[in-house]
This record gives C-alpha cells, sequence and structure tokens, in this order.
C-alpha cells in the first residue's frame, strides 16, 4: 500500500488525531449488518424492530431479537483494524476513536478512549430508573425487569426516530474541529449527523483521509482516499507511523 507524501508528512507531526468508523470496519470481522438474510429475522423490517413503540408493543420479541443479535457478536473477534487503532491510540498525544459501531469491538481490541455515538448492544438499561446492566445472560429470551424498581430493561442503543447521545455528539464535533488528520473509515459517509464529522473536520484544517472498499458521497471532497479493506489498510499504516515517529 503506498501513501502520499502529504499524508506520511502530517502524520508524523500530528498531536491530534481523530477516526470515524463505520459498519464496514465490524464487517471485516464477520458482523453482519441490519439486513443481511438470516433465519426467522429475514422477514421483518429493522425499522420494525429497532424502534421504542415496537419495544414497547411487545418488548418479548423485540428483546428476542437483540438476544440474536448479540449471540451472533459474541462469536467474532476483533480483526487486525481493529488492534491497529487501538495501537494508534498509544502513539499519538491525543486520539481519539469515535464509532458508529454498537458491537463492542473496538473496546474488546483494547481500545480505551471510544466515543460511541449509536451506543453498545453489550449495555443495557432500566427505562424506569436508569440504571446500567452490562451483564446479560443469553438464554434469556423475554425482556429482563429491574431488579431494584421492577422497569423493563432495554439494549443501550439509539433506535430508530431516537436523537444520538448530545454529549457523545459534540465531544465529537468537537474533537474533529481539532484534529490535525481525521480518518474516516469503513463508513458510507450517509448516515448523519456522524456524516459531518469529516467535513468539520476539513473545514477546521485537518487533513482528511477515507479509507474505505469503494469511494462515498463525501470523497471528492477529502484530501486522500485509501481503497480496499480497512483491516490491511490500517496494519500498514500503522507500522508506517512508527517508521516516520521512531517508535518500536
Amino acid at each position: 500500500m503506498d501513501f502520499s507524501s502529504e499524508l506520511l508528512e502530517n502524520l508524523r507531526n500530528a498531536e491530534k488525531v481523530a477516526v470515524l468508523t463505520g459498519a464496514g470496519v465490524s464487517a471485516e470481522s464477520g458482523v453482519p449488518t441490519f439486513r443481511d438474510p438470516g433465519g426467522i429475522w429475514e422477514k421483518f423490517r429493522p425499522e420494525q424492530l429497532a424502534n421504542f413503540e415496537a419495544f414497547m408493543k411487545d418488548p418479548d420479541f423485540v428483546w428476542s431479537w437483540y438476544q440474536h443479535r448479540r449471540e451472533i457478536m459474541r462469536e467474532v473477534t476483533p480483526n487486525k483494524g481493529h488492534l491497529a487503532l487501538s495501537e494508534m491510540e498509544k502513539v499519538f498525544t491525543n486520539f481519539d476513536l469515535i464509532t458508529q459501531n454498537i458491537d463492542n469491538l473496538h473496546f474488546r481490541a483494547g481500545s480505551k478512549r471510544v466515543i460511541e455515538l449509536h451506543g453498545n448492544i453489550e449495555r443495557n438499561f432500566c427505562l424506569k430508573c436508569r440504571t446500567f446492566f452490562d451483564v446479560i445472560d443469553l438464554q434469556e429470551k423475554k425482556v429482563l425487569k429491574c431488579d431494584k424498581c421492577g422497569g423493563l430493561i432495554r439494549p443501550d442503543v439509539v433506535w430508530f426516530g431516537e436523537m444520538l447521545p448530545m454529549k457523545e455528539l459534540r465531544y465529537a464535533e468537537k474533537r474533529a474541529a481539532e484534529s490535525d488528520v481525521f480518518f474516516t473509515v469503513g463508513t458510507s459517509a450517509e448516515v448523519y449527523p456522524a456524516a459531518m464529522l469529516p467535513v468539520i473536520a476539513k473545514r477546521a484544517g485537518a487533513y482528511v483521509v477515507e479509507v474505505n472498499i469503494k469511494p462515498t458521497a463525501i470523497s471528492g471532497e477529502l484530501d486522500e482516499i485509501l481503497t480496499g479493506k480497512s483491516g490491511e489498510i490500517l496494519e500498514e499504516l500503522l507500522k508506517r507511523i512508527k517508521e516516520i515517529r521512531n517508535i518500536k
């Protein structure tokens, strides 16, 4: 993989680096998307299940769908891209990883500073008292109730029709605007407001790089496009970063 001299020079001098990741990163670990074919869920649109109204109407049914998704996600492991990003966190003075993914793979790869814009499927919380529950038995196919107040427990993910967590979004915008180099990795750049982050970074003067298997809607506005699998590209880029910054 060839990287431009401009990119390498920017990375040599960068103090603040931010990365936005999307579904393409997790797909390389085998995480299916909402619309991948698969068994009994194939006849349901995600919009029918991933929303608050559906949960309140039939909480057991929606819960069982999320348990099914958790089972799939727990079987996969972080890939080379996840691991490379975890290592990059150790290289730069300020490094922020912003993700649209809910699969927890960045944390499992060892990343410490992860901004989750769409939540995390491994977390759950009580609708009534907001108590969080991180450990869920996958054998529980019926919705759980809070042992403190009896309220329904739901997945801590952003459903259709819900706003992104404002604290995380504002922090992500701030870090994008302050970055010296900004990467957008494995995302189609079609899901807003996350798709605005590379644009915010570019307008603020960052060197913005897209890593994806094919061009996106914003490719023409960015400084550099790296086409291919994110795991392979990020692994090789990490090696080059360590070389130019004299890190062993």
